[in-house]
């Protein structure tokens, strides 16, 4: 493929990716071999690659995708086009037409694509205008219902709240109450996904004025108690009304006319309340709750079916266990939960991390590895995997998988300040300064990202401005010992040893450590605090697992003190 390539219609009327997901299937045709690794973030874009697929909402997933997994999604491709635009023989350009118009899916995959590719032989021409390709007819509710459907189920949450605002539009509750709760509850979904759960809170309260009717007033009781107990900002948040709409759910789910659903919705809306019993210190009562709702299931069910719903009620069981201080019974939980659902990527997350506690590095690192394959490029997976990789002694692929945090979500502050961190014990102080600024012009407060910085300008004899960075991080946190610490060797260094002393009182009083002892004696030789020293190179010295070279210095510095006394 060389030279230009055709306008590719951006517009949002053709829904999620509209005009990239075409350009990404030209190029997977193109190398097949390329697409065959980035299978799952190209079926996502583009499901018509998929031969197996069928159509998103068909899949009833009990668990809809985080809105941030569409940065995910970019990150994939646009790493599959990096790949293909590095074996172009000649510059290619593509044109995108109605970018201004296109969906947040295909803006925030042109912004990664622009990113990535800057240097690239490939250019992008990013237009506003060009050739619209005709929108279809008005659809019917049946099909804007479809299409609601798998925009949710495929995690294209603005596309669905646009979609979802149209078919309401287009139906009353008097004329066509079936269609309109549909749009209602799936605008609701949106909305919460997208951080926007008040509205959706009055999207329910709108759906109880409008009817009476007995299913679709109980999914809106548990639909609310939901946004009460997860989505709402954090001071909105109310258990207790979470719990009495739970309440009320359950009391309608026990109405319903079919035995079998009237068993399945109960069990579902009880797993609300034993997630509200774990987190008021109850994990104990969550436990019966969930063990009663399996064995109610198991009651009802055929063998193989519903095996997501068992999934999710082992997986619930498993964050009790934890609570309850039971890994082993967690890790056994998890085990099950991904035999009978092996796509979702969370489990072998929260399984890694099992892992990890328990010291099985390795295994850690395979789950986190399925995690990033199914997920796609989740952060998290990435950055576990990197803290990983570090405390076993592999800084290169910690770094580069730090790096594919901050490419995905470059708002990742753990991220930013473990890179920093493993540069500055690399000694590359000016990456470490460049990854510094980029942390603190997104968090200008971060007390850890100012302390290290502090530290940066310190080592390149900058002590006035390292002072000040290293209070503006004690301000912010009065509690990090790094930086007491480190403003205190500044203002040592600065003549100032008496302030030195006073800020290693905080570090001291904060921390076991030796250094902060050692670093205090150090100060209190200065000033010839003799025998204040000893007592500091003393206790350093009764710590367990000290440095050898450190043992070394504090018994030296230990007889110094001594002799002094001595006369």
């Amino acid at each position: 493929m060389t030279g230009g390539l055709s306008g590719y219609d951006c517009h949002r009327d053709h829904g999620p990716y509209a005009g990239v997901a075409a350009f990404l299937a030209r190029v997977a045709a193109d190398r097949p071999r390329l697409a065959s690794r980035h299978q799952v973030e190209l079926y996502a874009i583009a499901p018509w690659l998929d031969p197996t697929a069928r159509p998103a909402a068909e899949e009833e997933p009990i668990r809809f995708h985080p809105a941030r997994r569409t940065a995910c999604l970019a990150y994939g491709a646009a790493e599959f086009v990096a790949a293909w635009a590095a074996t172009l023989r000649q510059p290619v350009t593509v044109r995108f037409d109605h970018v201004a118009d296109a969906d947040e899916t295909t803006r925030e995959l042109l912004d990664t694509l622009t990113r990535r590719t800057g240097s690239s032989s490939l250019r992008l021409n990013l237009r506003d205008g060009g050739a619209r390709e005709p929108a279809g007819p008005d659809p019917t509710p049946e099909a804007t219902r479809a299409a609601l459907g798998d925009s949710l189920a495929r995690g294209f949450y603005h596309h669905a709240a646009r979609t979802a605002a149209r078919g309401r539009a287009s139906v009353t509750p008097e004329g066509d109450l079936r269609h309109w709760w549909a749009f209602t509850t799936g605008l609701a979904t949106a909305l919460a996904a997208l951080d926007r759960a008040a509205e959706a809170l009055d999207l329910y309260d709108e759906a109880r004025a409008a009817t009476s009717d007995p299913k679709i007033t109980m999914s809106a009781a548990y639909a609310t108690a939901m946004l009460y107990a997860r989505h709402l900002p954090a001071s909105r948040q109310d258990p207790a009304r979470a719990r009495h709409w739970l309440e009320q759910a359950i009391r309608l789910a026990a109405g319903l006319d079919d035995p079998r659903q009237r068993v399945v919705s109960t069990v579902f809306y009880e797993q609300g309340v034993a997630l509200l019993d774990s987190r008021a210190g109850e994990p104990a009562r969550a436990l019966r709750l969930i063990d009663d709702g399996l064995a109610r299931l198991a009651a009802v069910l055929a063998p193989g079916e519903r095996p997501q719903d068992l999934a999710r009620l082992r997986h619930n069981r498993a964050q009790v266990h934890l609570a309850l201080g039971d890994p082993e019974q967690a890790l056994a939980d998890l085990d099950t939960v991904i035999a009978h659902d092996p796509g979702n990527c969370e489990y072998y997350v929260d399984r890694a991390a099992l892992h990890r506690a328990a010291g099985r590095a390795q295994a850690a690192i395979k789950d986190y590895d399925t995690a990033i394959r199914l997920g796609p490029h989740l952060p998290e997976a990435y950055y576990n995997r990197a803290v990983l990789q570090h405390e076993r002694g592999r800084p290169e692929p910690a770094r580069d998988d730090l790096e594919r945090v901050l490419a995905i979500e470059p708002a990742h502050l753990d991220a930013r300040i473990a890179l920093v961190n493993l540069e500055m014990e690399r000694g590359e102080l000016d990456a470490a300064e460049e990854n510094a600024r980029a942390g603190l012009a997104l968090a200008p407060r971060e007390p850890a990202l100012l302390c290290t910085l502090g530290l940066i300008r310190s080592e390149r004899g900058a002590l006035a401005e390292a002072d000040d960075l290293l209070t503006r991080a004690l301000t912010g946190d009065p509690e990090l010992v790094e930086a007491w610490t480190n403003r205190a060797a500044v203002r040592f260094e600065r003549g100032d040893v008496a302030a030195a002393v006073a800020d290693l009182d905080h570090a001291v009083a904060l921390s076991p450590a030796p250094v902060p002892r050692y670093n205090r004696g150090t100060a209190l030789m200065r000033l010839e605090r003799w025998d204040e020293a000893a007592r500091d190179f003393a206790d350093a010295l009764t710590r367990p697992d000290l440095d050898r070279a450190l043992r070394r210095d504090l018994r030296t510095a230990l007889a110094r003190c001594r002799r002094a006394l001595r006369g």
